[in-house]
């Protein structure tokens, strides 16, 4: 089961209603502000790499006030 640490910058003054969002998201089991270059960090749990592309790219990426995200994946 792949597992990763998602970064993400988010528009100044949306940053309540961006962490509401992301938690709603399958597969995203945990979220927390943060300091320093990027506002927030989520971890993605998925089935499959594939699995985890589409979380990233088509659910958390299109989020309203989500400016960028980096993604790191885990080694096990």
């Amino acid at each position: 089961m792949p597992v990763s640490y998602v970064l993400i910058n988010i528009e100044p003054g949306s940053e309540e209603q961006v962490l509401k969002e992301v938690l709603k998201v399958p597969n995203i089991k945990e979220c927390h502000r943060v300091y320093g270059l990027y506002d927030m960090i989520a971890k993605v749990e998925a089935d499959s790499m594939d699995a985890l592309k589409e979380i990233v790219t088509w659910k958390m990426r299109r989020l309203p006030g989500v400016r960028s995200t980096l993604t790191t994946i885990v080694i096990e």
